[in-house]
């Protein structure tokens, strides 16, 4: 049995604003094709399928699309698709009933019984041969909210220790169901301690906090594969080959650009998995760096006016991000850019800013008493915080305009 596995595909998602339709429709045209000519049996998705968990019209017609699609060219292929934290689990849910009928399985939800005790019955899928031979369990696990795990009350970390029991009984009900010559699986939305993150990764994790990280132990020795999705760069998790993110099929930011995003594909023989391979997603609308390390603002503009002229369709047209070395502010910044790109073959999505940076001396940090804190004027504040941001002295005009704001304001208080 040959499993391909997949995450967070964020559709509906805008790159700095652009729209992405054509992009994910095309990783989504690729994808069809790849799991008939790889001759796939079982389809992961773990999570993320929607950038928003109310996602556009357009974007539940495109996801509804693909699986109807790829269900009719190929009509033995299992589907496990589960919630990631930026989907909505009762909207992902909601046509289940119909989709199982299409060996399509979705879980949003952890389920408990009368009891109150987690329904591990709900989440534990197996997965069929195209003979409709059970081959392998999967833990279809979604992103886990507070009430979705166990509680422990008397742990150091109550989120990844009830992460981690909630793992174990998983595989612990898994083990009752399966015979001889059979494996498990499970799929994880989740953000696995020491993963190497991106640009967008880092900001969402600063939002959540860092408590959240989850032990690669958490995940029973026997498990044969373990597809995680949440985390955007593909990568095995603690020394494991089969502890695996799988990465997004899109680039999510700048950082990307010389990046290969993949799938992954592997095979179920008897009780173990072989030729774990990943597999390159074309990149559909590349992503481009002008110049290639920050420069002057004079460099920069001319490296952009030497860009190919405009040719075929804006969607192909690349993202471009211009890269600017200052010495201060520069005003009419992004309309001179524009101006530079007028009639080229790339798409503005942003203009990376650094300035000269003080002296090491300079920009020591000091520490200022309470006293001192009170003697400061707002003049000597705005000094201040002039030269540790641009490393110079303030321009005339500018200093004028604020001593104008300045009076203004003592009038107004008087």
């Amino acid at each position: 049995m040959k499993i391909l596995h997949t995450a967070d595909w964020h559709i509906g998602q805008l790159f700095h604003e652009y729209d992405r339709t054509y992009e994910h429709q095309q990783f989504l045209n690729w994808l069809l094709g790849t799991l008939t000519n790889e001759h796939i049996d079982v389809l992961l998705i773990s999570g993320d399928v929607f950038d928003l968990s109310n996602p556009s019209a357009a974007s539940i017609k495109m996801f509804y699309s693909f699986l109807n699609q790829v269900v009719k060219a190929n009509s033995n292929l299992q589907i496990i698709i589960t919630a990631g934290n930026h989907d909505s689990a009762a909207r992902l849910e909601s046509p289940k009933p119909l989709l199982e009928s299409s060996s399509i399985h979705i879980v949003g939800f952890i389920e408990k019984d009368e009891n109150g005790m987690i329904d591990y019955s709900k989440i534990t899928i197996p997965l069929k041969d195209k003979e409709g031979h059970t081959k392998a369990w999967c833990i279809a696990a979604p992103f886990l909210r507070m009430g979705d795990y166990p509680l422990i009350t008397d742990g150091d970390n109550p989120y990844s220790e009830g992460v981690a029991a909630f793992y174990k009984g998983a595989y612990e009900y898994a083990a009752s169901e399966k015979e001889v010559g059979q494996v498990i699986v499970t799929m994880g939305h989740l953000h696995a301690q020491h993963a190497e993150v991106g640009d967008i990764d880092k900001m969402e994790r600063l939002i959540m906090g860092g408590v959240e990280c989850i032990s690669a132990s958490a995940f029973h020795e026997d498990i044969c594969y373990v597809a995680l999705g949440h985390i955007h760069k593909a990568q095995r998790i603690g020394g494991k080959e089969h502890i695996r993110y799988c990465g997004s099929p899109l680039p999510m930011s700048f950082s990307e650009a010389n990046y290969r995003h993949q799938v992954i594909v592997f095979n179920v023989v008897e009780e173990k998995i072989e030729n774990l391979n990943a597999i390159e997603i074309p990149v559909s609308v590349p992503l481009m760096r002008v110049p290639a390390v920050h420069s002057s603002f004079a460099e920069v503009i001319a490296s952009l006016e030497q860009l190919t002229p405009f040719e075929g369709s804006l969607h192909t047209a690349p993202y471009l991000e211009a890269r600017v070395l200052l010495d201060g502010p520069e005003p009419g910044l992004r309309h001179k850019v524009e101006t530079a790109l007028t009639g080229k073959n790339v798409r503005l999505a942003k203009i990376d800013v650094r300035y000269q940076t003080a002296s090491t001396a300079q920009s020591e940090n000091t520490t200022v008493n309470q006293a001192q804190l009170n003697e400061l004027q707002p003049l000597d504040v705005l000094h201040k915080v002039y030269q540790s941001k641009y490393n110079n002295s303030i321009p005339k005009d500018l200093l004028k305009l604020f001593q104008q704001v300045t009076q203004e304001v003592s009038e107004t208080e008087e």
